[in-house]
């Protein structure tokens, strides 16, 4: 018979204790700062049902939603409104979690899909398709997340050095984004006035006119993604500890983080398909989650529910800060969203780079 182990003494104890109080903390304070997100997500989803040119009351946005509204209501909150801001939350889940992997996984801030290329990728893509084939809709879409897929499998490609590194990976994506982007410069300067203003639009990022057709594409290729990414990550918090580390440990490093980085390739790549590159969404949420719940790795959902509340509140300024300050801009009177996430992103940026050079680390 077995004996019984050993009581641990008092002192270790006490500080098993402390280590049990305090991962419970940290446990309650991440899932307290989920909820939040998600409340904070529901009531801007129902600001953005419910305000626009024409008020719907709160009950009655309610009753839509339960299958109750009447035909003109239905048609106001259920056809023109709710593709919109359903298409937002989905496109700011899918670059928040973009980001937070590429971030987490490469241990670099910059390391984001709109600032190593594949953003770019996806923007080559579709503006030699609406240029050179006069594509539209669904297929420009398939277009872009060819073009982003096709973009990550080069810089991973190109970075590969008997394994791939944070900041070899980054320093590629940056410059083939760099190449891509004048690619886009050119094909802008070769199109007709129309084709070029169309595509600019799109290369902003917009929401204007997004409908359901457009909409259950992108939620398809969700449904895909999440639970791949969801068995992937388990092996996230491993690999964040370094190669060397992770090996030892027995993970395969570089199975898993090939892996992970399809993963957030497609989705990055699916987000941008739907709305264009949506400026800097990938770039903030995962830092601003893990400032919301410090101690938490990856914080991959409450990166993902950050991204869509951003993406929700910036597409409600685009559609209504012109009226407000009376600044009649274009016929629609909107603004891309992609301008509103740059004027929060490009700020960030600026001040992380300050931030690495003040303390080193940068150029």
């Amino acid at each position: 018979m077995t004996a019984p182990a050993p009581a641990a003494p008092p002192a270790h104890a006490g500080a098993v204790r402390e280590v049990a109080r305090v991962r419970r903390a940290g446990r309650v304070r991440y899932l307290s700062v989920c909820v939040a997100l998600a409340v904070a997500t529901v009531a801007a989803l129902c600001a953005s049902l419910a305000y626009g040119d024409m008020a719907v009351p709160l009950s009655d946005v309610v009753a839509a939603l339960t299958g109750r509204a009447d035909p003109a209501t239905w048609f106001i909150v259920g056809e023109l409104r709710m593709p919109r801001a359903l298409m937002a939350i989905l496109i700011g889940v899918a670059f928040g979690l973009s980001g937070a992997v590429f971030q987490s996984l490469l241990r670099n801030p910059l390391a984001s899909p709109d600032v190593i290329g594949i953003s770019s990728g996806a923007s080559v893509a579709a503006v030699l398709a609406s240029s050179l084939f006069a594509v539209s809709g669904v297929l420009l879409s398939a277009c872009a997340l060819a073009g982003a897929l096709l973009t990550g499998a080069l810089i991973y490609a190109l970075a590969w050095r008997r394994g791939v590194t944070g900041a070899r990976l980054v320093l590629v994506g940056i410059g083939i984004g760099a190449g891509l982007s004048s690619v886009v410069s050119y094909l802008m300067t070769r199109s007709e006035v129309t084709e070029a203003q169309s595509a600019l639009l799109w290369l902003t990022g917009s929401l204007n006119g997004r409908s359901w057709d457009l909409l259950r594409p992108l939620a398809w290729a969700l449904v895909v993604l999440l639970p791949l990414l969801y068995l992937a990550a388990r092996q996230l918090p491993v690999l964040q500890l370094g190669d060397d580390t992770a090996a030892g440990l027995g993970a395969r490093t570089q199975r898993g983080r090939t892996v992970l980085l399809a993963c957030a390739v497609a989705l990055a790549g699916v987000a941008t398909a739907a709305a264009g590159p949506v400026g800097f969404v990938a770039f903030v949420s995962a830092p601003i989650a893990r400032r919301l719940a410090p101690g938490r790795g990856a914080s991959l959902v409450a990166s993902g529910l950050t991204g869509a509340l951003l993406v929700l509140v910036a597409d409600f300024a685009a559609q209504h800060v012109l009226d407000l300050v009376r600044l009649p801009v274009g016929a629609s009177g909107q603004l891309p969203v992609g301008v509103v996430t740059s004027v929060i992103g490009a700020p960030y940026l600026m001040w992380l780079l300050v931030r690495s050079n003040r303390a080193g680390q940068g150029g």
